[in-house]
C-alpha cells in the first residue's frame, strides 16, 4: 500500500513546525543548516513512533506501541538490520523517509559490538547505547525545491483494511496539526539560557600529557594518528528545545539535529556526514584540519590560506582519506571506491575546515546495515589505523565517549540512509548536559595547539551556553 504524500509549495518554518510534535515521545528534528545548495537539502520532523529499538552492549530491547516489549540478548547491529528487513519497502519518491522509517542514535560505544577492545572504561551517564525510533508519519522539508510533504504510511498494520485505516487516521491528525501550527502567526519567543559550569574532565596539563602519551605510540610505529578528546560538564535549567534554537542561531550546521527521547535529549550542530546511502551509492565526508574564524575579514583570509598551506592539516586528511577508502573498500564493489575531492576549505559560524569526499557502489544485495558492520565508527574520530586506535583511546580516556563521535540520522525503509558524525553537540540527561571535544594527533603535533584546537572547536558550544 502506497504511503500518503501531501506537498506543501513552501518550506515552511522549522521553528514554528516544532510545535506539531512537542509532547509527543520521542519528538525529533533532522536539520539542515547552513549552506543548504551544498549539502543541506532535506530536514525532517516527527514523532509518536510506533516502534523504539534500544541497545546496550548485546542487550536489546523493542517496545512498540501500546506497551508490549520484547528484550533479545543479541548483537545490536543484526537485531536493528532484521527489524528494517522486516519492514523494507520499495519507494518510487526521490524523497527520504516518505516510505516510514527509522531515526536516532548509534553512540561511538556500539563499535564493542564490532570489535574487542581490551578495557572497558567507565560508563557514568547510563544512557542507552542506542536508540532508534520508527516512523509511519513526519513532515519533510525540501531546501532546494522550497516545498513540504506531509506522509502518512500505516505501518505496522499489515492488514490492508486496517492499515488503510490507520494510514488516513494519522494522516488527518498531522494535517490538522500542522494547519492549527501555521494559523497562530506568533514567533516563538526567545528563552534564556540558564546554567553553570562548564568544567572538563581533564586540566590543560593533563591533556597535554595524554597528547603526549600518544605521540609516544606514534613515534614506536603503532599508529600514525588518533583522535583523542575532552568531555566538558554543565548544569542546564533550560529546556533543551531553547539550547537546540540557540545553538542553531550561532552555529548553522548541514547535520544538526534535535532528539527529544525520553531517556536523553541531543542537541547537535555537526557539520559531518559519516555514511550517506542513496541506491546503490554510498559517500562519506571526513573533515580534518581546523582553524578558528578571525576577528575581520583581513585575519579570516590569513586563517584560511594558512589551513590551505598546512603540510601537518593536509597529512593528517590525507590518513583519514586512506582509512575511510579502506572501510569503503571492505563493503562497495571492487574498483568502485573514488576519491573526487581530497582536499576542500569549509567555512562554519565559528571555524574552518578542511574536508574530504571518498564514494563507493555497494553490490545490490547489501544494505546500510552491512555498510554499518564494515565502517563503524568513523574513521575521522578514531584514527589510522583503526583498531589500535581505537585500542588507545580506550586506554587514555578516562571516560565513555557515548553518544560522541558515533552517529545522527535517518535510516529509511526503502533502503536510503544518511547519518553524521556527532560532534559539536549537547549530551543532555536531566540537568546534566555534556559535550566532547577532540582532534587528530599525528607525529609534528604539538600538545599545546592540540589542546588549543579542542577549545576553538567548543566556541559555539560555549557560546549556546552563554559563556
Amino acid at each position: 500500500m502506497e504511503p500518503i504524500v501531501e506537498v506543501w509549495p513552501d518550506t515552511l518554518p522549522l521553528d514554528r513546525l516544532h510545535g506539531i510534535f512537542e509532547g509527543n515521545p520521542y519528538a525529533f528534528l533532522l536539520e539542515s543548516g547552513g549552506n543548504q545548495d551544498a549539502l543541506g537539502r532535506f530536514s525532517i520532523m516527527g514523532g509518536d513512533p510506533f516502534l523504539v529499538f534500544s541497545s546496550r552492549g548485546d542487550r536489546c530491547a523493542i517496545r512498540y506501541a501500546g506497551g508490549y516489549n520484547v528484550f533479545i540478548e543479541k548483537n545490536p547491529f543484526s537485531c536493528l538490520g532484521e527489524l528494517l528487513a522486516g519492514l523494507s519497502t520499495l519507494s518510487r519518491h526521490e524523497i527520504p523517509m516518505v516510505g516510514g522509517g527509522a531515526v536516532g542514535y548509534l553512540s561511538y560505544d556500539m563499535g564493542r559490538s564490532l570489535e574487542r577492545l581490551p578495557r572497558c572504561i567507565p560508563d557514568d551517564t547510563g544512557i542507552p547505547e542506542c536508540i532508534m525510533a520508527f516512523y509511519d508519519r513526519g513532515i519533510v522539508v525540501d531546501h532546494h525545491q522550497h516545498e513540504t510533504y506531509l506522509f502518512s504510511t500505516g505501518q505496522p498494520f499489515r492488514d490492508p483494511p486496517a492499515r488503510l485505516a490507520h494510514r488516513d487516521r494519522r494522516f488527518r491528525e498531522l494535517q490538522y496539526r500542522l494547519k492549527d501550527t501555521m494559523r497562530r502567526q506568533e514567533a516563538m519567543p526567545a528563552v534564556e539560557i540558564k546554567g553553570s559550569g562548564p568544567c572538563s574532565n581533564f586540566s590543560r596539563k593533563e591533556y597535554m600529557d595524554m597528547v603526549e602519551k600518544a605521540l609516544g605510540y606514534i613515534g614506536r610505529g603503532e599508529i600514525y594518528q588518533v583522535n583523542l578528546s575532552q568531555r566538558f560538564e554543565a548544569r542546564l535549567e533550560s529546556p533543551p528545545w531553547a539550547l537546540y534554537r540557540r545553538l542553531r542561531s550561532i552555529n548553522p550546521a548541514p547535520f544538526a539535529s534535535f532528539l527529544d527521547f525520553p531517556e536523553v535529549n541531543v542537541v547537535s550542530s555537526s557539520p559531518e556526514r559519516f555514511l550517506k546511502l542513496d541506491g546503490l551509492d554510498l559517500e562519506t565526508r571526513p573533515i580534518k584540519g581546523t582553524r578558528p574564524r578571525g576577528k575581520n575579514v583581513a585575519e579570516d583570509l590569513s586563517l584560511k590560506r594558512e589551513l590551505l598551506e598546512s603540510e601537518k592539516d593536509r597529512a593528517e586528511l590525507a590518513m583519514i582519506v586512506d582509512q575511510e577508502r579502506n572501510d569503503l573498500c571492505r563493503v562497495c564493489r571492487t574498483g568502485t571506491v573514488e576519491v573526487p575531492s581530497l582536499a576542500t576549505l569549509e567555512e562554519y559560524a565559528t571555524v574552518y575546515h578542511l574536508v574530504a569526499t571518498v564514494t563507493g557502489k555497494i553490490p545490490q544485495e547489501k544494505g546500510i546495515m552491512e555498510v554499518l558492520k564494515g565502517a563503524f565508527p568513523g574513521g575521522s574520530i578514531t584514527g589510522a589505523p583503526k583498531i589500535r586506535s581505537m585500542e588507545i583511546i580506550e586506554e587514555l580516556e578516562p571516560v565513555r565517549r557515548g553518544i560522541y563521535t558515533g552517529s545522527i540520522g535517518y535510516i529509511d525503509f526503502a533502503g536510503k540512509a544518511d547519518l553524521n558524525i556527532v560532534i559539536r553537540t549537547f549530551v543532555i540527561k536531566g540537568q546534566r548536559a555534556f559535550f566532547q571535544v577532540g582532534g587528530g594527533i599525528v607525529a609534528d603535533s604539538s600538545p599545546e595547539a592540540e589542546f588549543l584546537e579542542t577549545l576553538d572547536k567548543a566556541r559555539a558550544l560555549f557560546a549556546a551556553l552563554g559563556l
